[in-house]
């Protein structure tokens, strides 16, 4: 069983930074989601890594879009 570290006040650059700079290191990639309800579901996934970052990043221009919109920018 792996290790588990808090990355609680880590940016998400930080993260995506290490991740690029150990990218020959990751096995699979875990993922939270933090609804507005206050629950939080997390998992992991060692799909193919170009499958994981489109999924990622269609996420993230949906949000990005979503809250433009509202007239909130992230």
């Amino acid at each position: 069983m792996g290790t588990i570290e808090s990355l609680h006040g880590t940016t998400p650059a930080e993260i995506f930074e290490s991740g690029l700079q150990n990218l020959d290191q990751i096995q699979s990639i875990a993922l939270s989601v933090t609804w507005r309800n206050g629950a939080v579901t997390a998992g992991w996934s060692n799909v193919d890594l170009a499958q994981l970052a489109l999924m990622l990043l269609t996420l993230d221009e949906k949000m990005r879009r979503d809250s433009f919109r509202a007239g909130s920018l992230p």
